[in-house]
Formats: C-alpha cells, sequence, structure tokens
C-alpha cells in the first residue's frame, strides 16, 4: 500500500487527498499492512505538500491498532471515520439511517457523494473541525451532527430533500422486492396446484362457515376486529355471496388489507413505548411477519396431504422445515420456534373459518379454501 494506491482507490490527486480519504483506504487493505504503510504514506503526503495533521494520523495508528489486535468494535471504526470531519454519519439524531454502501440505489448514492462535497466545503470554511473530532470533542461533534441534520433535511436546488428522497428510493425498493417475491411465490403456488387433482367444493360446510363468519363480524372485540381489518371490511357492507365473503376474510389472514381502527386509548398505548402491544394488534403484526415462502411451504404441504391432516401451530412449523416445495431455513430450533409462534395468531382464525377443526385437523372446507385464498392474496398485484 502506497500513496498511488490512496490515490486510486480515492480518484484524486494526492494534493487533494481528505482524510476521509486516507482512512477509507486504510481500511480497504488489512490492518497488519496498513499499519506498516502508515509512515511512509504521511511522509509522501507531507512531500504533496498535504500533510493532514497530528491527530489525525494518532487516531489512525491508534484505530488500526485496535483492529489488529482484535479490541475495535464496529461503532468504534465507525466513529474513527466520521472523525474525519467527511464521513455522513451513519445514524443521525432523528434516525435516519444511510443505505449500505453496495445497497444503495442513484438516489442514495447521489445524495451521500453530495453530503460529503457539502461537508468538504464546510471543512474548508472551518465550520467543522476534524482535529477535534478526532480528540473527542463532544461539542464539535455535536456541531458535526447539526450540520448534517441541517442539510439532510433543508431543501436542495431543485425542491429534493435530501432525507426523504433516499427514504422513497427505500421504500420503492422494498415494495417492487416485496412484488417481486409475491409474484414467484404466486407461480409457485400455481405450479403446486396444477400437479394436484382439484378438490370438490364442499357447499354445505362452506354455507355454515359462512353463516358462522357473518356472525363473528358484527360482534365487537376479538377475532371479529382482526378478521374486519385482514378482510378490509370496516364500515362496509359485507358481500353477499358466501364464497366471495369467506374467501375475502381467509386471503386477508395471509395479507392484511388495513390495520385495527385508530381509537384515541390505542394511540395513546401507541406513543407509550413500555406498552405491551394489545392482543389484537400483536395477531395482526404475525400475520404480516410471515413470509411468503412459509406460507407457501405450509398450504403446499396441507394441500397435498389433504382432510385430517393435523394443522397445529407445532405441525405447520416440522412441513414448512420439510417443505418439498420450497427451501426454507428453519434448521435451528429458534428457527421452529419462531414459525410455531408467529402460526399461533394463525390457527385460532382459521378454525373460525372452519379451516380446521377444534383438534385442529385440517377439514375439507379447509383444504378446498386455502389454496385458492392464498392464490387470491397474492394476485392483486399480478392480475390487477
Amino acid at each position: 500500500m502506497d500513496l498511488d494506491f490512496v490515490c486510486v482507490h480515492a480518484g484524486r490527486p494526492a494534493s487533494g487527498l481528505t482524510r476521509r480519504d486516507v482512512a477509507r483506504a486504510l481500511l480497504a487493505v488489512p490492518s497488519g499492512v496498513a499499519l506498516v504503510a502508515l509512515p511512509d504514506l504521511r511522509r509522501a503526503l507531507m512531500a504533496a505538500g498535504n500533510p493532514l495533521s497530528p491527530p489525525f494520523w494518532e487516531s489512525a495508528k491508534a484505530t488500526l491498532g485496535a483492529i489488529e489486535s482484535g479490541v475495535a468494535t464496529v461503532g468504534d471504526v465507525q466513529r474513527w471515520m466520521e472523525s474525519t470531519g467527511t464521513e455522513p454519519l451513519l445514524l443521525t439524531r432523528g434516525f435516519f439511517v444511510w443505505p449500505e454502501e453496495d445497497e444503495r440505489g442513484p438516489v442514495g448514492r447521489e445524495m451521500f457523494a453530495r453530503l460529503v462535497a457539502y461537508l468538504e466545503e464546510r471543512v474548508t470554511a472551518g465550520e467543522i473541525d476534524p482535529d477535534a473530532l478526532a480528540r473527542g470533542d463532544e461539542a464539535a461533534r455535536e456541531r458535526y451532527t447539526g450540520i448534517q441534520e441541517s442539510w439532510l433535511s433543508s431543501p436542495l436546488p431543485d425542491g429534493r430533500v435530501p432525507v426523504d428522497a433516499v427514504s422513497e428510493e427505500q421504500d420503492e425498493e422494498l415494495v417492487a422486492a416485496w412484488d417481486e417475491e409475491e409474484a414467484f411465490a404466486l407461480s409457485e403456488l400455481r405450479r403446486i396446484l396444477a400437479e394436484l387433482p382439484a378438490p370438490e367444493r364442499p357447499v354445505r360446510e362452506l354455507r355454515a362457515a359462512a353463516a358462522r363468519l357473518r356472525e363473528v363480524l358484527t360482534r365487537p372485540g376479538y377475532p371479529g376486529n382482526v378478521l374486519r381489518a385482514c378482510a378490509g371490511y370496516e364500515g362496509e357492507p359485507l358481500p353477499a355471496d358466501d364464497e366471495e365473503l369467506w374467501l375475502s376474510v381467509t386471503a386477508g389472514i395471509a395479507g392484511p388489507i388495513s390495520d385495527l381502527p385508530e381509537e384515541n386509548d390505542r394511540l395513546e398505548v401507541f406513543s407509550d413505548l413500555d406498552h405491551e402491544l394489545s392482543h389484537e394488534d400483536a395477531v395482526l403484526a404475525a400475520l404480516c411477519a410471515i413470509h411468503h415462502a412459509d406460507w407457501l411451504a405450509a398450504v403446499a404441504a396441507l394441500a397435498r396431504r389433504g382432510p385430517g391432516v393435523l394443522a397445529s401451530p407445532e405441525r405447520i412449523a416440522r412441513l414448512i422445515a420439510e417443505s418439498e416445495d420450497i427451501d426454507v431455513d428453519l434448521d435451528e430450533p429458534e428457527d421452529l420456534e419462531a414459525a410455531e409462534t408467529l402460526f399461533s395468531s394463525v390457527t385460532p382464525l382459521w378454525a373460525c373459518l372452519g379451516i380446521v377443526d377444534r383438534t385442529e385437523v385440517l377439514t375439507p372446507l379447509g383444504r378446498w379454501g386455502l389454496p385458492k385464498a392464498l392464490e387470491r392474496a397474492w394476485s392483486h398485484s399480478s392480475d390487477g
């Protein structure tokens, strides 16, 4: 490692290198190599007329030494990078977090580069003191934090607010990834169902289950409020058709459409971070936490085995782990326990719909309707 390496790594001539440029280059090689190269690199930069400062070199030696001895934490290294004066804070006071470097989209990369350039201007103007940051001066750190917070929340000349622009791009990426995962799960579900004989529609069971469901949905509290939220039926008339009603509610369990109504007392609970979630909120949170792959593995396994198979949370977790249709990583006991816990919120709702009986055994109605409902839940984005 030498000065040429640093210049190439930073994409700048030696005279224009910043503390951040040098720090990033030092971290790009093994710490032992960087420590050995440090004295020569310092001399070379002095000869190039860009000596940086003694506090920077001292902090570099201390940080690289801690890395080499195995006592430096990720946070220690990040804070050292930030003490260069031009490294954006990983976490701001407003809880904004930059995406990892290899996970930033075009907007994220642009805004990050803009902030680095802005911080370089502030260092040149004397508004940021990297030497004070390197010495751990808390007042300097506070000013450094405030400068970044202000820039992130202020409109650029084109009107974009950096923190909003980056967050919106992340949201779009998450939605795109979710849609892609859902489309794949839907195609796999349809492939699996095409290999199985179509079950007969259980007319009497469906009629009876729909009648019970209509009663449940009119009652206050659990489970009616959760099932209404799952299907998005708050304040709307229920479908007259039994099959439409039953399938929409069953599909909503795999993909809840709305949250519980926001009432004043519930808002007060959410504002209290130490307060535990209500049972209904915990159930909805569990439903939303189940991955597409887990739903696919569970429903496919139940469809293959047919009525009479045990569909308890414990059994469903095992069926997912042993899935013939999709590779789900549930190798560790804690993974199985987590899946069992999530599906503990599902099976009581299935019982309300007649999908499982009182002993948590799959019914003919469940075998007929579960695959249809899952396909319905995943078809809204791909089929329009």
